[in-house]
């Protein structure tokens, strides 16, 4: 006989993350959950993103790591709020640790809040936390074959960021095949190159962004 243990799993996942959608819905906050390889760039594509935005929205962060609250040390030294979860071990952010970090925020205050999850390409792809949008960060140093090696993470993306396109001199990285590879696995995620440390291309990404939050 074979037990699936995976899907007890999903379904009480997925039934506190509907409640986190209603909750979220009914505050009028926006919610990304961004998805990508440690080193990616997250956390500064989170800090550029606040210094774009926060004279606009305001905005929380909730900072997913197996260990170490350095991330959100980072975020709050920008005076923006930030909630740190450690997994303990845990390849992933699930929905009752979000449940758990909004807690300690105030959604009656809140526009956005972005999820850092944990650093991998496999695990967060099935686990739904209530967001709006599950976003990919890729960085030029990864390589243009990842979309074919992890399809599921970029089939699962409302949009796709392309980090560190500053390097792109240095790496032997194919924009073009690139492109045509997360094109063929999800042809409705817009694609945004940018350099988060230099500020190139991130206008068209956190313009995609406030449209969504206006529509929260």
């Amino acid at each position: 006989m074979k037990i699936d243990m995976k899907q007890p799993i999903l379904d009480k996942n997925d039934a506190i993350a509907r409640e986190l959608r209603e909750r979220f819905a009914e505050h009028h906050v926006y919610v990304v959950d961004l998805l990508a390889s440690p080193g990616s760039g997250k956390t500064s594509t989170i800090l550029a993103t606040i210094d774009a935005l926060r004279d606009e929205f305001n905005i929380a962060v909730i900072e997913g790591d197996i260990a170490s609250s350095v991330d959100a040390e980072k975020i709050k030294a920008q005076g923006i709020a930030a909630v740190q979860i450690n997994t303990g071990g845990a390849c992933h952010l699930e929905s009752a640790m979000i449940k758990r970090a909004i807690d300690v925020l105030d959604l009656e205050r809140l526009d956005l809040i972005i999820v850092e999850n944990v650093g991998n390409l496999v695990c967060p792809t099935d686990f739904d936390l209530g967001e709006n949008a599950k976003v990919m960060i890729l960085s030029v140093p990864e390589g243009d074959d990842k979309p074919l090696k992890y399809p599921g993470v970029f089939q699962v993306s409302e949009a796709v960021i392309l980090n560190k396109v500053d390097t792109m001199p240095v790496f032997n990285f194919n924009q073009e095949a690139f492109e045509e590879s997360v094109n063929q696995l999800n042809p409705q995620a817009p694609i945004f190159p940018l350099s988060a440390t230099t500020g190139e291309g991130l206008e068209a990404w956190t313009s995609w962004l406030a449209e969504r939050i206006h529509k929260a």
